[in-house]
């Protein structure tokens, strides 16, 4: 089955993501890492507590995706800050499962992955694509931020899984989730891999494998296995590194819209 066979689709969007460079990846890692302290912040905080903490992340996840929505283009600050309330309630889904309903590890990851084989099921099934350079429509631009949702959360128990259940811990973690999106990389590079499916891979690799760095940075003790610096402090240190990634972008950005003209393309990917 291809992955990127087109079905003609009435265009009302232009484009809504950006185009694959490092930046992207570069901006995508630090959306995870920031996720994943920035959410451990809130979602055990005794002040807030567990139900709270993710009506809060529900809230801001769905006040972003209201903006982006409203948006025609790709817009790098809307986009961007769609992604990171993705990664912060992604991960709160993911702990709410095992904290709160008690869920095994191992059952939160395999129920996340069919959740996230189904969607891709779906979106491939009526619209005949899963490029992400393809939204170009309202029930697309829903597909790959549901998509995205599910990586998150995917991301976030299968991180968990591979540290806690198996033993690993997040230093090794991060490691077996580094050697993993080379598998994508390397496929796409050197082995003819299609394009869309190691695109997917890798950007589901690289929620566990930043949420497993974080870890490892900032969660204190008792629990930590790491440098333990605080899931504050770490969120504040990815948080920077992510404004100044996305700020790049956006000049980046606003000079290509400059070079080309008011009626220029919206970003593409190759």
């Amino acid at each position: 089955m291809t992955l990127t066979r087109e079905r003609p689709a009435p265009t009302a969007l232009l484009q809504k993501v950006p185009e694959i460079t490092v930046s992207f990846w570069a901006a995508k890692l630090a959306t995870t890492a920031f996720g994943e302290a920035f959410s451990d912040f809130v979602f055990f905080n005794d002040y807030l507590g567990q139900h709270l903490a993710i009506l809060l992340g529900l809230a801001f996840f769905a006040v972003c995706m209201v903006i982006q929505f409203t948006r025609r283009r790709y817009v790098p600050a809307v986009y961007w800050l769609g992604v990171t309330a993705v990664s912060i309630f992604g991960t709160m889904s993911a702990d709410f499962l095992n904290q709160d309903l008690g869920m095994p590890l191992w059952a939160s990851t395999l129920l996340l992955l069919v959740l996230q084989g189904a969607v891709f099921t779906a979106w491939y099934v009526t619209q005949k694509t899963l490029n992400v350079h393809s939204i170009t429509t309202h029930l697309r631009e829903l597909f790959y931020w549901l998509t995205v949702l599910f990586t998150f959360a995917l991301g976030t128990a299968a991180g968990d899984f591979v540290s806690t259940t198996l033993g690993l811990g997040t230093f090794a973690a991060t490691f077996v989730f580094l050697a993993a999106i080379l598998v994508p990389a390397v496929g796409f590079r050197w082995l003819r891999m299609n394009e869309v499916l190691a695109f997917w891979l890798a950007y589901t690799f690289t929620r566990p494998l930043g949420a497993s760095f974080a870890d490892w940075l900032g969660v204190p003790a008792p629990y930590g296995d790491g440098l333990q610096l605080g899931t504050s402090t770490t969120s504040l240190g990815f948080g920077v590194i992510l404004v100044g990634v996305v700020a790049a972008l956006a000049v980046r950005a606003r000079r290509r819209d400059r070079s080309n003209g008011p009626a220029a393309s919206p970003v593409t990917a190759r």
